[in-house]
């Protein structure tokens, strides 16, 4: 073999394993329970949990995390404890910082925030507004990402949908797809939440049906606590596997494990949601 093929062989063998660094990507949504007064006299105050969800998201390195319920107070505490992430979203009540936001937090130094804005999930979504028989104002907020390591630019869309009106998560959930194909495109693209139904909801078919998304979990071939996401802060309630929060993606990632994070602390659980996170290779 001549000088010059050894010497091309050896660069290739060298480059290969950083051609797959930035690759993967750690994703996680997470209901956080907003700070609730009445929380704190059964031991589940958000002064309690906030440090145990901190611990969570620096164990477990997430690299983008979708949150639900958290308030502005919250955000800022959690601000002070995640210092290498950064995040966009408005509050649902007024698109500035009244009432629940469904905020994306990344990494700051691995992506570049490229655009984002938040929608509305009802029949006017540029506008802060309750959908149909919607018992509350919801949101979905969108961030566009290049990482800074692949230089993979993707989509990311994070929302919590009503609990209460069906009409309005059906249209909601309609909506999103549609808002989905509006701004991203074939773009990759991420869609977490919580959604307030389950995997075997109408509602769910109509994303995991629509071949354009497919639920992570079952893509992934490694999966740990195969359990519900809804605890209610209650160990009884924990015997089913009704996950109500989700992680979608196209067919632009690969999927290759997926947890539902079941974890306590002292009898207590961190949020009345389980987190559930994904590790995704863009393609």
């Amino acid at each position: 073999m001549s000088l010059k093929k050894i010497t091309s062989l050896l660069i290739l063998i060298i480059t290969l394993p950083l051609l797959s660094i930035g690759q993967e990507l750690t994703v996680a949504s997470y209901n956080i329970r907003y700070a609730n007064e009445g929380d704190a006299e059964k031991g589940d105050g958000w002064e309690s949990r906030l440090p145990v969800i901190t611990s969570q998201v620096l164990f477990f390195d997430f690299d983008l995390m979708g949150v639900q319920e958290a308030l502005e107070s919250q955000l800022i505490d959690l601000d002070g404890q995640l210092e290498a992430y950064d995040r966009i979203g408005v509050g649902r009540k007024d698109g500035k910082t009244g009432g629940e936001y469904s905020p994306i937090f990344y990494k700051k130094d691995r992506f570049k925030l490229l655009d984002h804005a938040t929608f509305w999930l009802s029949e006017t979504p540029e506008t802060p507004s309750k959908g149909w028989d919607a018992a509350l104002n919801r949101i979905c907020t969108w961030g566009k990402f290049r990482d800074n390591e692949s230089k993979k630019e993707f989509f990311y869309f994070n929302l919590h949908m009503d609990h209460k009106g069906q009409e309005a998560r059906k249209n909601s959930t309609l909506l999103v797809l549609e808002k989905i194909r509006e701004i991203a495109g074939n773009a990759p693209v991420i869609l977490s939440g919580d959604f307030n139904f389950d995997q075997d909801h109408p509602n769910y078919k109509l994303i995991a049906g629509s071949g354009f998304l497919e639920d992570t979990y079952e893509l992934a071939p490694i999966r740990m606590a195969p359990n519900g996401t809804f605890n209610q802060f209650n160990f009884n309630n924990t015997g089913h596997d009704r996950r109500i929060d989700h992680i979608f993606i196209n067919k632009k990632f690969t999927a290759n494990r997926f947890g539902i994070l079941t974890g306590s602390y002292k009898g207590h659980f961190p949020s009345d949601h389980f987190p559930v996170v994904v590790e995704l290779e863009m393609r």
